[in-house]
C-alpha cells in the first residue's frame, strides 16, 4: 500500500536521466534565443554563454557537476549584476537553464519552473527588449516528448511570479492541451 506524502512533502514522480537530459537541452535552445540581449547590454560578462554552454554538455552526455551548478549560479549572479531588465531576464533564462540539468523528481508545482523557467525568462526579455516576440511560441512549437511527459507528472504551473510566472502559466497551459 503506497503512503501518503507528508503534509509539506510532495510525492515522487518517474524520472529518468534522458529526460533531464532532453529538458535541459530544451532549456537551453530556449535561452539561447534571448542571450543576444544579454550580450548586447552586457557584453564583457561571459556568464550566461557558459551557463549555457554547461548545460548543453550535460544535455549531451556530460555529467552532472559541481561546475554545472556553479554555472547556473553564476548566470543568476549575472542577472542580478545586468545593465538593463532585458538583460537580467536573458541571464536569468540562461541560469534556469543550467538548473534544468537539477529538477527534482517530485510531483511540486515549484518543479514546472525547472522545466519552463528558462524559455519564460527568455520571453520576457524579449518583451522588455522590444525584440520581436517569439520564443514563448518557438517553446510550444519545440518542446520534445520528455516536456511534456514530465509536465503530465507534475501540479500545474505555480500561481504569481509577475509577468514571468504568467508567461510560464501560458506555456504550460499550451503544453498540457
Amino acid at each position: 500500500m503506497p503512503t501518503e506524502p507528508k503534509k509539506n512533502q510532495s510525492a515522487k514522480i518517474e524520472l529518468t536521466e534522458q529526460e533531464l537530459r532532453d529538458i535541459t537541452a530544451y532549456a537551453a535552445a530556449c535561452a539561447h534565443r534571448a542571450l543576444p540581449i544579454f550580450e548586447q547590454s552586457d557584453p564583457t560578462d561571459p556568464r550566461p554563454r557558459e551557463a549555457l554552454d554547461a548545460a548543453l554538455a550535460f544535455a549531451s552526455g556530460g555529467r552532472r557537476t559541481t561546475a554545472l551548478r556553479n554555472r547556473a549560479w553564476a548566470a543568476f549572479k549575472a542577472a542580478r549584476e545586468a545593465s538593463t531588465p532585458a538583460a537580467e531576464d536573458a541571464a536569468r533564462a540562461a541560469s534556469h537553464a543550467a538548473a534544468a540539468a537539477y529538477l527534482h523528481p517530485l510531483a511540486d508545482a515549484h518543479q514546472v519552473k525547472h522545466v519552463l523557467g528558462a524559455a519564460a525568462h527568455a520571453a520576457r526579455a524579449e518583451e522588455l527588449a522590444l525584440a520581436t516576440p517569439g520564443t514563448l511560441d518557438w517553446a510550444r512549437h519545440h518542446a520534445p516528448r520528455a516536456v511534456t511527459d514530465v509536465l503530465a507528472r507534475l501540479p500545474e504551473a505555480p500561481v504569481g511570479g509577475g509577468r514571468v510566472g504568467a508567461l510560464m502559466r501560458e506555456l504550460d497551459a499550451a503544453l498540457r492541451a
